[in-house]
């Protein structure tokens, strides 16, 4: 079994170490060590997303992640996509949104500006890929966010939503997150260089 000691390392260094030892040494099994919960979520599904079945155990503020397989991995991109059609042409567009408030300014003016810019969204019909929520953007997920509804709403109808885990931790509001998947840097990279477009907010 290989082990990781990924405590103490920034986002997303622990997911990177991972997949560096699945790619070089190819384990069967292996057990990652982080020391939040971001990070146990990014190995975690990371480790799922390669074919492991995985074990969580918690020993104080330490999570151990312990994955296994009798197989070979299924084809998976990094990134939990969903899947996009092809048919007429449609583009892969993401929308990244590292803010909670639109534009610059008045900030309760910008606060309506970004309920009303994310409730409109849905006119992007299936061209709306993926939604990426990035610093104090991610306040946009929570619980207590006049845009949950209209988030959930995206995300089943097809939308992709990556919420930033570093992000989350930094504002202690990872366990107030209600909308998307935890993601981190790695996940956001890759999925931009598989989108068509990208739009920044």
């Amino acid at each position: 079994m290989k082990t990781i000691d990924a405590r103490g390392l920034a986002c997303p260094t622990p997911v990177l170490e991972t997949k560096n030892i699945l790619e070089t040494k190819k384990p069967d099994s292996i057990r990652v060590t982080v020391d939040n919960p971001a990070a146990q979520q990014n190995v975690q599904r990371f480790l799922e997303s390669r074919g492991f079945e995985t074990l969580l155990e918690q020993q104080g503020d330490d999570y151990f992640i312990s994955g296994s397989r009798d197989s070979a991995p299924p084809q998976q991109t990094e990134t939990p996509a969903s899947p996009v059609s092809t048919e007429n042409n449609i583009q892969k567009i993401m929308v990244m949104c590292g803010t909670d408030s639109l534009g610059s300014g008045d900030r309760e003016l910008g606060g309506k500006l970004m309920t009303s810019f994310l409730r409109t969204l849905e006119e992007m019909g299936e061209e709306l890929w993926q939604l990426v929520f990035v610093n104090s953007g991610v306040k946009l997920a929570i619980d207590t966010s006049e845009v949950l509804d209209d988030l959930k709403r995206l995300e089943r109808n097809g939308t992709t939503i990556l919420v930033c885990g570093t992000c989350l931790t930094h504002f202690n509001l990872l366990e107030k997150k209600q909308v998307g998947v935890t993601t981190n840097m790695l996940d956001i990279v890759t999925a931009m260089q598989l989108a068509d477009k990208v739009i920044n907010v």
